[in-house]
């Protein structure tokens, strides 16, 4: 989700449970509280890729959060859901091959269904970028490469922009969780970047619209 002009404000700009959605009313289905939203298994403290591609080089800082041990999938997600601190933050990285290729490691204190929140704050627009991806941290999830395409850019908080390709459609349906393998999941909205993570031989899906 993409919204202008929060100048680091996130938590007095996005309500809480409203995360995954960055607030806009046509994505509020991603900030459905359930258990069975698409996830991924990855090992505690498993390395990370974050493919983030784009046809438009921005400076900015990414930031990766992880929700703490304890974490309820069944309830709304809250700001104080999330650690303090991001596990992994990188500013600046350069565009390569159409693409900003972020190294990260998971921490490897907390087991279970977690939430992955990622926050891009570009310095060169006023827009900052905001995604959900669900996964699972088991120590017995596979160790290798893996990567999944995620849809949260090319939406705006702006009415008008909010408005293009079906954004009233909540988000809804099952999928199964991964290991070891899946199927690419298409963007469903345009713009000017675009997500992947790779992660320990299975593709991580991000949350999104049906």
């Amino acid at each position: 989700m993409r919204i202008a002009d929060v100048n680091g404000k996130d938590r007095q700009r996005i309500p809480d449970g409203k995360l995954c959605s960055a607030g806009i009313d046509g994505y509020r289905g991603l900030d459905l509280p359930r258990a069975d939203w698409p996830s991924t298994r990855l090992a505690p403290g498993a390395e990370l890729t974050l493919d983030y591609s784009s046809s438009i080089p921005h400076t900015g800082t990414f930031e990766l959060y992880l929700t703490k041990p304890g974490y309820d999938p069944t309830r709304p997600l809250k700001w104080s859901d999330l650690d303090a601190k991001p596990f992994a933050k990188v500013k600046d990285p350069e565009l390569t091959d159409g693409a900003y290729h972020l190294k990260a490691k998971l921490p490897s204190d907390r087991t279970g269904r977690q939430l992955l929140y990622t926050i891009w704050r570009n310095s060169s627009t006023p827009d900052t970028y905001y995604s959900c991806s669900d996964i699972v941290l088991s120590a017995g999830a596979k160790d290798s490469d893996a990567r999944a395409p995620a849809d949260n850019t090319g939406n705006t908080g702006n009415t008008d922009d909010a408005a293009d390709t079906d954004n009233t459609a909540d988000a809804a349906g099952r999928a199964d969780e991964t290991e070891g393998g899946g199927t690419t999941m298409p963007l469903v909205a345009g713009g000017s970047a675009a997500a992947v993570l790779t992660a320990a031989g299975v593709f991580v899906t991000r949350r999104r619209r049906r």
